[in-house]
């Protein structure tokens, strides 16, 4: 899977997620620590990758856009230590990718997991 970690979460992440077999990218490696939301949205668009985050404007924003893609995964009261973080997606994201693939924002916990599809909102009346 393809993942471009934001500036809110360690450049490790995106280290141990490669070490795995994923094609992981920190928005520091682009030159974007800086860039706004929508910035990095594009980027993460254009290249078809999923978004990681801690900020939880990003699923804001997702949920505006009104669009599928592209997937955002948010960690929320979880450790902020970068290797706790990596290894709660890592055991999880057998369970997350079809999910992901599809359309959705996922938000990690230490202790459960709630799953959005994208588009937000398209069936809700």
């Amino acid at each position: 899977m393809k993942f471009l970690v934001d500036n809110a979460l360690s450049p490790l992440i995106a280290a141990e997620l490669c070490r795995a077999g994923h094609d992981a990218t920190h928005v520091r490696e682009y030159g974007m620590q800086a860039d706004s939301d929508e910035k990095i949205f594009k980027r993460a668009a254009e290249e078809h990758r999923i978004i990681l985050s801690a900020d939880t404007d990003f699923a804001t924003l997702l949920a505006l856009r009104s669009k599928k893609e592209p997937s955002v995964l948010l960690f929320r009261r979880s450790s902020r230590r970068p290797g706790d973080q990596a290894a709660l997606l890592l055991t999880n994201l057998p369970n997350l990718e079809h999910v992901l693939k599809e359309g959705s924002i996922v938000i990690l916990e230490d202790t459960r997991i709630r799953v959005r599809s994208l588009p937000v909102g398209k069936d809700e009346c």
